[in-house]
């Protein structure tokens, strides 16, 4: 069998925002949260990482690898009413004071990550709590669906 540190990184070639994710993902798995990357909760919107903890709780990660890319994301505020908490996943050369403070804030790399500040709560309505979790499972199922067999088309995520 081939040893797992001899092969090369996936991601190595990828852009920040992405290995900036995967820290993300390795850290919340570690907090017993599953998370899936570039969910769609609506049309229109694209959320970098939306984690579901086994509580049913769901949280909302934008990854952001310089003050541009934040400062280019006008939609960011519309990500709040698909989440229980939202947060900012940033590297450790990010000017962190210039995130909203209402807002949670992660510390990540290519790795691992660590949570600095917890988002505020503000709870889910239940009918879109289920509609999102149903969402999240058929966009987990599809991607792994397209990894052991090859992309589909004409499938959707959406319920």
């Amino acid at each position: 069998m081939d040893d797992p540190a001899a092969q090369p990184d996936p991601l190595a070639d990828a852009p920040p925002g992405a290995r900036l994710a995967r820290g993300v993902c390795r850290h919340l798995l570690g907090h017993d949260f599953v998370t899936v990357e570039e969910m769609t909760p609506r049309a229109g919107l694209r959320v970098d990482v939306m984690a579901l903890g086994r509580g049913g709780e769901i949280w909302v990660i934008e990854c952001k690898s310089s003050r541009a890319d934040f400062t280019s994301d006008r939609k960011w505020q519309g990500y709040l009413e698909w989440c229980d908490r939202f947060f900012w996943a940033v590297g450790p050369e990010f000017p962190a004071e210039i995130l909203p403070e209402e807002t949670g804030l992660i510390l990540a790399d290519d790795y691992g990550a660590e949570i600095l500040r917890m988002g505020p709560e503000a709870r889910l309505a239940p009918a879109r709590r289920k509609a999102l979790v149903h969402r999240f499972a058929r966009h987990a199922a599809l991607r792994l669906h397209g990894l052991r067999h090859g992309r589909l088309s004409g499938v959707s995520s959406a319920p």
